[in-house]
Order: structure tokens, then sequence, then C-alpha cells
């Protein structure tokens, strides 16, 4: 028989030897750290006979599938620990995830972290057990029929979302068998480090109207050491976690009489959202930006023109019905048919295109109260929302520009390091979710392709994921655990010009439909201002910290001095605190530090005497003693040229 390997090199081998063998024959400690094996582009057991022509491939954890593979065994090690530990619990699913796995229960009773001690030990016996991982396949009805003996109604739900012709495969390890795909490990005992780390609820299939179950994470390495490592990274995650900083440091809070997922922006948090958007307003404008205010209520009818209403409903807040006087009225979800209906007050020229339309706009979704978090997802937003109506022979420019202006922004807030951009295109498998023709949306795809290919960006693609009215660029960012969310895009519209009757006059005379281009050029205000509070960790550049600098008096004969140098320094547009309490220099210091603030300035009777300031910098320490207008010159660099930390 012949062995095709991943480069295609080809090797000789006997019939019938196993797929481990195989493995060997490439390299002995290839085969030592294999954890899963894909002959001919379908995973097998380690003993699987091989014979005729083979392509073979060797996964370990150094690679995406040999890493899901351990960690998604794991996941089943967690599943059959908690069955031991917790007989009546129900098992949901236990997928492995970037950092690590997840496993979903219903238990009777409510469980805490303090149980993850007896999980962990009972897991601890089944890696040491080794039990052998055998898949077994069972036809739809034994299926169906084990699953209800076993008392898991939760699978055999799922049994129902397998296709009809497809395996419906089963893996056993010892006394547990449980409903899965694969592929897993060969033994238990190849999992060399595992630890719990934290446990929340989730809705049942992510559908808030479905049962709270209760989330148990987990994450596992081949190596202690890596798992260590990891463990310290993750507590200093929780640490920068934007939800347990940001209340500390008083930019937000909640509170359960207002309601999940709707914020409250405290003093601090509120200055610096409204320091964000003068920033990109103002720059916005530079760019040839015109500024709208459309409301925030309206008749659902703008929304049954656009398609949001059939594509979206579902996420949008409504009220009243079609028999009332003011029939259905909606929250609006975002502000497209708003400027859409701006755009069509006057027959436009093709001399007067582009328009660039811009607007900060509160928005509403309907966000399940599973997926809210903190400030990432939230029920009531401020976007900096925008669209640019074009000619097609202007979208390549407009849509760079657009590009540009978010890549200007990022690099001013110190994101352009951490972001990432992704070609979401349609799925013509679901072609019902989307608006258009496949000829228009091929057309379309091209064109964006053609320009993010001109323009160099380095891109992924992502098939479902496209509006239902266009492609998408859109610039993700990761938060401190790794979870990857949207921050801003961009997107090509080539339906809801002509759903709207939008036009102008071209050079010939004729009224032709534009094309719009979509974009958020900071995004979500607040899911921007999460990111930054972990990127900083609470230290923020001095152009956008809410405090920029806190004047402390040494003793009560220099307060009234302190309360002139602050005063001087907000008439020069600083934003500046006072301390005068009648604590040790010390203690104002380190709160001032807790507090991350960049400035700390004191003064005593020395200072007050030589008109001069003590000056400590948060990141650089004692700088000693400056004129107050060298500070000012100093800080106000720093602003100019928004120097990020």
């Amino acid at each position: 028989m012949e062995l095709i390997l991943k480069d295609g090199k080809r090797i000789s081998a006997q019939d019938n030897i196993s797929a481990i063998e195989a493995v060997k024959l490439i390299s002995e400690g290839l085969a030592r750290n294999t954890l899963v094996i894909k002959v001919n582009d379908k995973f097998v057991s380690f003993d699987e006979k091989l014979s005729g022509e083979c392509k073979l491939e060797a996964f370990t954890f150094a690679d995406e599938i040999g890493r899901d593979a351990y960690r998604h065994t794991c996941s089943h090690v967690l599943a059959q620990a908690v069955r031991t530990v917790f007989p009546t619990a129900l098992f949901a699913i236990g997928p492995a995830i970037s950092n690590g796995f997840y496993y979903d229960f219903e238990f009777k009773t409510p469980i805490s972290q303090e149980d993850f001690v007896k999980i962990e030990a009972e897991m601890t016996k089944i890696i040491k057990a080794n039990l052998p991982i055998i898949k077994t396949t069972k036809t739809r009805a034994e299926a169906e029929k084990f699953l209800r003996q076993i008392k898991q109604p939760y699978k055999v739900e799922l049994l129902g979302d397998i296709p009809e012709g497809e395996d419906i495969s089963f893996y056993t390890q010892g006394d547990f068998t449980d409903l899965c795909s694969g592929p897993h490990l060969n033994s238990t005992g190849r999992i060399k480090a595992f630890k719990l780390t934290s446990l929340t609820g989730a809705y049942w299939r992510g559908n808030e109207k479905n049962k709270m179950l209760t989330r148990i994470y987990g994450t596992a390495f081949d190596k202690k050491s890596d798992l260590e490592d990891y463990l310290v990274k993750l507590e200093e995650a929780k640490n920068r976690d934007h939800n347990k900083l940001g209340r500390e440091l008083g930019i937000f809070m909640t509170d359960e009489n207002v309601g999940k997922g709707l914020p409250l922006i405290m003093p601090k948090g509120a200055k610096m959202l409204q320091i964000l958007q003068r920033f990109v307003e103002d720059e916005e404008e530079r760019r040839g930006y015109v500024l709208t205010k459309t409301p925030s209520m309206t008749k659902n009818n703008l929304f049954i023109t656009s398609g949001h209403w059939e594509h979206y409903k579902d996420k949008m807040f409504w009220m009243g019905s079609e028999d009332s006087e003011d029939g259905i009225m909606c929250l609006r979800p975002m502000t497209c048919p708003f400027q859409f209906t701006i755009y069509k007050n006057g027959l436009k020229s093709y001399r007067d295109l582009p328009i660039r339309y811009a607007e900060t706009a509160q928005e509403f979704r309907k966000e399940a109260s599973g997926e809210m978090h903190g400030l990432i997802r939230i029920r009531q937003f401020t976007l900096s929302d925008g669209h640019i109506v074009c000619t097609r022979q202007q979208l390549k420019d407009e849509f760079a520009g657009a590009v540009d202006l978010i890549k200007y922004l990022a690099k001013c807030l110190g994101l352009d390091d951490s972001i990432t951009f992704r070609f979401s295109r349609w799925d013509p498998k679901n072609s019902d979710k989307y608006i258009g023709t496949a000829e228009d949306w091929e057309k379309t795809e091209t064109a964006m392709k053609n320009i993010l290919d001109d323009l160099k960006i380095d891109y992924t693609e992502e098939w479902g994921e496209a509006a239902f009215y266009g492609p998408k660029l859109d610039v993700q960012g990761t938060n401190v655990y790794g979870k990857e969310d949207t921050l801003f895009t961009v997107q090509i519209d080539f339906a809801l010009a002509e759903r709207f009757d939008m036009v102008y006059v071209d050079e010939n005379g004729e009224k032709v439909h534009p094309i719009i281009v979509h974009r958020s050029s900071i995004g979500c205000y607040e899911r921007t201002l999460a990111m930054l509070i972990e990127k900083y960790a609470g230290a923020f550049p001095l152009w956008f910290a809410p405090v920029q600098a806190r004047v402390m008096s040494l003793t009560d004969r220099t307060i009234d001095n302190a309360k002139a140098v602050a005063d001087k320094l907000r008439y020069n547009g600083f934003r500046v605190e006072v301390d005068t309490r009648s604590e040790k220099i010390g203690k104002k210091i380190r709160e001032a530090q807790l507090e991350k603030v960049p400035y700390m300035l004191i003064i005593g009777d020395k200072e007050a005497e030589q008109g001069v300031v003590a000056v400590r910098y948060r990141s650089e320490g004692d700088l000693g003693t400056m004129s107050l207008d060298d500070l000012i010159a100093r800080m106000s660099e720093e602003v100019r040229t928004k120097k990020v930390n």
C-alpha cells in the first residue's frame, strides 16, 4: 500500500498496518505526540487497518484540530465526572472552544464553584484510569431508544438535528457514553493538565425563551507548565476585565431595577464617551461628512421598506398594532432608513455625489439575556453610524476612505495592533436570509474583494456573516478572554437604494440608483470603551483619561495654591481634581495611583513659595519640580499628538 502525506510525499507500507503504525513510518516522535488521525479525510481510530492508497494526516496539540480533540475529550471527562458527583444532572452540549472547553448541564439543585474541587477530583480519577475511548454508530431508532433509556432529553432533541443519512455516532469511555460527532483522543489518560475555570448561566440553544442551564468552563493543555502559564494570564485577564475594572473605577454600573443590557454610564465614563464622540465627529467633518440627527423611534413602515422588518423583527423593540392610530412603532436598531429619507429630500445630481452622512445615534436591539455582557453587548447603545451615497465609479475611493478613517481612529486609540479584518460574505445555501439575486451578490462580492485586494488588506473570509443587503468588511477585536466581537464595519449595499427609490440624475440626464456604503467609524461607543478599559487596564492615555491630573495640597497652608493651580489647568482645557483633605501625602498618592490618574501634582510650602509644582507621572514616578507653564506645555503636546501609553 502507499501513504500520501500532507506535503504530497509518498511512503510505501505493508497492507493492513494500523493507522498509528502508519504514523510511526513518518516519525516515532510524531506518533508519540499524535492525538487524532485522519485517513482519506475521515477521522479514524488508532487501530484502524489501512490498505490501498491512503491520504494520511496526524494531528498533535500544536495543531488546532489536535487541540480541539484534546479539549473536547476533556469536556466528556467533565460530563462523566459530573454524572458521578451529581447523578441527576442532565447533559446538553460540551464543545471545545478557543482556549478550552465547556459543558452545559441542568442540575436539580444549583451548584457553585466550590463544587469544582469534587468534580476535578473525579475527573483526575477518570484520567488516571486511562479509559479507552471507543466510537460506535447507531441507527436513528437505536440512538433515540438509548438516549430515552438513559433519560437525557436534551440529547434526544440534538438527535433530531442530525440530517437523515448522516452517521449517528457515540463515544464511550468506561461506563459513560455520549452522543457526539467527535473526534476524540484514543484514551482519557492522554490528558496531562486541566483546570475548571468558571461557571455561568446559559440558555439552552442560546434562546432566552428556553431553560437556563449551568455552563462549566475549563481549559486543558498537554503540559502542566503551559497550563500554569495560562492560568497566570487568565488571572491577569480577570483583573483587566472591563466588567470588573469599569465598575471599580466608577466608569459604569448596572442596576436590576433598570434592567439587563442597560448600563448606567457614570460621570467618568460619560466624560470619556463625550471626548471620543467629539473627536470622532470632528474628524468625520474634516473628511467631508455632514451631520444628521434623526428620531430614535419610527413607524415600522421604514423597516418594512428596508427589509429589516422581515429579516430583523425579532431583534427589535416595538409596540402598538396595525389597527392603532399610530400603527406599529419601533425603537430603531439602525439609522439607515432615516438617512435614506433625508437623501430623498430633493432630487440629486451626479455632481452632488458622494454625500457622506454621519450620526452619533442611540440604537436599540433586543439581545438575548444570556448574550449580554458588560458594555460589550447591550440593548441600548451609541453607534458612530454613517452612510455614503455614491456612484459606482466612486465606490472604490469611498470604501477606501471609510477604511482609512477606521484605521486612523484605531491608531489614535492604540487598537491598531490588535484588530483583524474579516470579509463577511453571504451564504448561497441559505439564500432566504438575504435579498437580491445570486448575480447581485456575485457582482458585489467580487467588487468588494477587488477593493480589499487593491488596498492590500490582510483579511479572512467568513461565509454567512454578510448583512442581508450586502457583504461587509468587519473589523474584529478580542476581549481579554479571547472572545471575538465586531468593533467597526464597512458594508456595500446594492439593494436598499432601489427599495427606497433613491436616485440621482447622471451625466446623460437619466435617473439612476446610487450605491450605498454603510460604515461605523468607531463602532458602538460602549463596546469600544470596554475594549479600551481592558487594553489599558484603566490607565488611559492622557488625551481621553477622564481625570488628567489631581492636585494635592501637602498642608492646609497650601490649599489655596492647589486650587489656583487646578483653576489654571482647567482654563487651559485640562480635566483636573483637587485633593485638599487632611491626609498624609503618601495616602493621597496611593489613591490617585489606584484610580489610574496620569499626573499627580503636589503643592507644599516650598513649591508654593517658588511658584512650581512637584510632578509625579503614573508610569514614570517622580519627575521633580517644574513650572506650571512647562507642565502645561508637556501635557498639551501629549494631548495634541494623542500619545498612547
